[in-house]
């Protein structure tokens, strides 16, 4: 066992052999030494600060790091990270790495900051993890124990308190609900009504929800998840604005330019260019669009 408390180093060579689950360092993960784009993440990742004090930005929003702090990201969220500021390992895995686990991954928080025992005992867990990684590979024992090994380290996670504080709402199932129906169907529709015959309610109701979950109105959080794609697609990527907007559901360039400077405040090209920023200025307006996938008490 590594002793608690401390991490082992990630394997060097961990990023050039892909595998259902492995660990690499923060520097591996970086696009470029400069990180001078966000990263459009394929699968998904934890993230524990080593060493270092700097900001990480997921999805354009801008959280504090230092030793100890553990970020959960989802396939298709955007990061950057300030370099060589900041240091981490980082676990990585496949969604078949969990099958067969009874293990709830939207339980875990996308942003916390370890403590106490909660901190040894994850740090203990992600050094295992990266030593097993490193030392058993390509076996069929080493493929159950890794599985084994982040199941309970996402476990651990998903058991450390929300600090909410805020006891559960009838609107807040609703208001799931609507998000992962929005995650599936955002590129197809923007309309709330078809989202409130999806899921056999009014339009009435759905507001509702938001309104006591947001403060926004169901149409601003359909609106808003569109520009969150839009933006992470301008910034990570090199697609044509127009292809973007086809992707979106934009017949018209025009219609998605107009769409996209009233949701985040400038145009896709200015957006586009802006991405060029220091990871420590981030590119959009201070209040985020609600994606249904990211822990908003947590986070």
């Amino acid at each position: 066992m590594v002793p608690s408390g401390h991490l082992a180093p990630a394997p060097p060579d961990a990023a050039a052999n892909p595998a259902e689950i492995d660990t690499i360092t923060l520097g591996d993960l970086a696009p470029d030494t400069a990180w001078r784009r966000p990263l459009l993440l394929d699968r998904d990742v934890i993230v524990l600060t080593t060493s270092g004090h700097g900001l990480a930005e997921v999805d354009f929003r801008a959280l504090p790091c230092r030793p100890g702090t553990l970020l959960r990201i989802r396939p298709g969220q955007v990061l950057r990270c300030a370099l060589p500021q900041l240091d981490a390992t980082v676990v990585r895995w496949r969604p078949e790495a969990l099958d067969g686990f009874d293990v709830d991954v939207d339980g875990v928080p996308g942003w916390v900051q370890l403590a106490g025992e909660d901190e040894d005992a994850i740090i203990n867990e992600v050094s295992q993890l990266t030593v097993d990684a490193s030392r058993h590979r390509d076996t069929r024992a080493a493929r159950s124990l890794l599985r084994h090994q982040l199941s309970v380290l996402l476990l651990r996670l998903s058991m450390l308190p929300s600090g909410s504080g805020q006891p559960s709402r009838p609107e807040d199932e609703t208001f799931r609900r609507l998000c992962r129906e929005v995650e599936r169907g955002y590129q197809d529709t923007r309309r709330v009504e078809d989202y409130a015959d999806r899921l056999g309610c009014s339009v009435r109701t759905l507001t509702r929800a938001c309104l006591a979950i947001t403060g926004r109105s169901a149409k601003q959080v359909v609106d808003e998840r569109v520009a969150l794609q839009a933006s992470r697609l301008l910034a990570a990527t090199d697609e044509p604005i127009a292809r973007i907007g086809r992707q979106l559901g934009f017949t018209e360039p025009t219609n998605f330019g107009r769409f996209f400077t009233r949701e985040v405040g400038m145009s896709p090209g200015a957006f586009r260019a802006a991405r060029e920023r220091p990871a420590s200025a981030p590119v959009v307006r201070p209040r985020p669009p609600v994606d249904a996938r990211i822990d908003v008490h947590r986070a």
